[in-house]
């Protein structure tokens, strides 16, 4: 699953695209190479391939041709991308000094329904639960028996693993856009306009799925990397249930607690040098749980770790010493994030400072903010990766370490669970960051500790929601569209709906404030 782009299926596939539900004359095409297609068993598992690829390609190609969703820049609908997007761009953790449609709007917050951007991730998502359903339809005991192909083990994970990468793009769907069209396998493709869930049927729909994955997915580690095992479901329930307070008004605080308890007994360890979660090798690091994959030769796409690493360089900077060739001298960070560095020891401190001021003076000017240096396309050895355009280096969805801070944090929220451990948890990861140990723990802290292990892993406009700080009672340079930053309005703690959605299907309520 390295390579998993080498064995894709071609345009078959991407016929289960939701544009194709629009025009009737597709439909017996689909149909048609559906049979075809699901004949072979040997396809199944590049089918599979093509939804965990969509987290983190835009199609089959790079640029506007090939692409999945059609209308929209192709070089950054990849799921993970346009999900990075979307957490990153709108907090403290980084500005962008490129001007592309929309791209200013997301950190001044003040985005419209006809943002490209919240439109993208928003197609994207429904996107993937389309080829999830198709997959899922196609792969009933009926189907299967039809066709003479028998149900083994290998498929039964392969509808296990489709039924999780749809669970958690309704999960983004639920924390970024609130109530969205819920469509499972069980709707026929085109028959009647998709209908609206509210986020608390959302919610009761990707926990219930989630649950009963439990017995269905690969146990911890034994599926193959990158694939979804138990604990990549144990990571997305835990993060649903540590913030239901917000998506359904119910404190689940102890079930988020048990849950990552579940994963931080599964036997991960963390990685002891910090920096191995994010290098071009870091698919040998044992602390990652599931990842976005990517491979400079066959992965060939501008996916979010090329984006993070080529975006970040400019300046000064030496593209070399990060293991390409690329300068884009786009992304910086802001002085609120540097600071939360306080003990000067922590080397998560991955900044780039050689003639960058730390004030944003202006957004134009590279120079103005430090740069990140978090991810790199260098091995731990200090070998770049196979191409110098594109990144070998793979995407940490999950990580133990946030299975250490979720734990903790729902404990100090209340959670039933060990405090003395909750500290302990906390302050293993400073001990591996050279910073010293806490003697408490408080949820400024907890904030915090996690703005400081997993900036830049798109968690932080989720974070700052959930602490209460993202749209007022914190702010930061050029929150708001002003450099000292200021309170927006409470209406953007969600996305809109894509504007095109809501004019296709006239049934859908747009969020309030759009």
């Amino acid at each position: 699953m390295k390579h998993i782009f080498k064995n894709v299926l071609t345009a078959a596939i991407l016929c289960f695209s939701l544009n194709s539900c629009k025009d009737l004359d597709t439909v017996p095409y689909v149909g048609e190479v559906s049979e075809l297609v699901y004949k072979d068993p040997a396809n199944y598992k590049l089918i599979l391939a093509k939804m965990y690829a969509g987290l983190a390609a835009s199609g089959l190609k790079n640029g506007d041709n090939d692409v999945d969703l059609k209308g929209y820049d192709g070089g950054s609908q990849s799921y993970m991308r346009a999900y990075w997007y979307l957490q990153e761009f709108t907090t403290d953790e980084l500005v962008c000094r490129w001007n592309d449609p929309g791209v200013p709007d997301l950190h001044a917050m003040n985005w419209t329904a006809s943002n490209s951007f919240t439109a993208a991730f928003y197609s994207r998502i429904l996107f993937q639960v389309a080829v999830s359903n198709e997959f899922l339809r196609e792969t009933t005991e009926a189907k299967l028996s039809s066709r003479g192909v028998a149900n083994s083990q290998d498929i039964k994970n392969y509808r296990a693993e489709a039924r999780f990468l749809r669970a958690l793009a309704y999960a983004h769907a639920i924390d970024l856009y609130g109530n969205v069209p819920l469509i499972t396998e069980n709707e026929q493709v085109g028959a009647t306009l998709p209908k609206q869930a509210t986020r608390a049927e959302l919610f009761a729909y990707v926990e219930s799925e989630l649950l009963a994955l439990d017995s269905e997915l690969p146990a911890p580690k034994t599926n193959e990397y990158g694939r979804a095992d138990k604990a990549a479901a144990w990571m997305t329930l835990a993060k649903l249930y540590l913030n239901a307070e917000v998506y359904i008004g119910q404190k689940k605080y102890t079930e988020a607690a048990a849950t990552a308890k579940k994963v931080i007994d599964a036997g991960y360890t963390l990685a002891s040098n910090y920096k191995t979660n994010f290098l071009a090798d870091n698919n040998t690091s044992k602390e990652i749980i599931f990842s976005i994959n990517f491979d400079g030769n066959e992965t060939q796409t501008y996916g979010v770790t090329t984006l993070a690493i080529n975006g970040s360089i400019g300046g000064a900077m030496n593209p070399a010493d990060y293991g390409t060739e690329q300068k884009w001298a786009g992304f910086r960070t802001t002085k609120q994030l540097v600071n939360l560095f306080d003990d000067k020891a922590d080397k998560r401190a991955l900044f780039y400072t050689n003639g960058q001021q730390l004030e944003i003076d202006e957004f134009s000017t590279f120079e103005n903010g430090y740069a990140v240096t978090k991810f790199s396309n260098l091995t731990s050895a200090g070998v770049k990766g196979k191409n110098a355009q594109f990144a070998d280096t793979d995407f940490p969805l999950f990580r133990l370490a946030e299975a250490y801070l979720t734990y903790s944090e729902a404990v100090t929220r209340g959670g039933s669970g060990d405090n003395t451990l909750a500290l302990n948890l906390v302050n293993q990861l400073r001990t591996r960051a050279g910073a010293g140990n806490l003697s408490n723990l408080t949820l400024n802290d907890l904030l915090n500790e996690r703005g400081r292990e997993l900036f830049w892993e798109g968690h932080r406009r989720t974070d700052l929601i959930r602490f209460g700080k993202f749209t007022s009672g914190y702010n930061w340079a050029w929150k708001g569209g002003i450099k000292e930053g200021k309170d927006v309005e409470s209406f953007r703690n969600l996305f809109p709906l894509a504007s095109g959605d809501i004019i296709a299907n006239p049934t859908l309520k747009q969020n309030t404030g759009y």
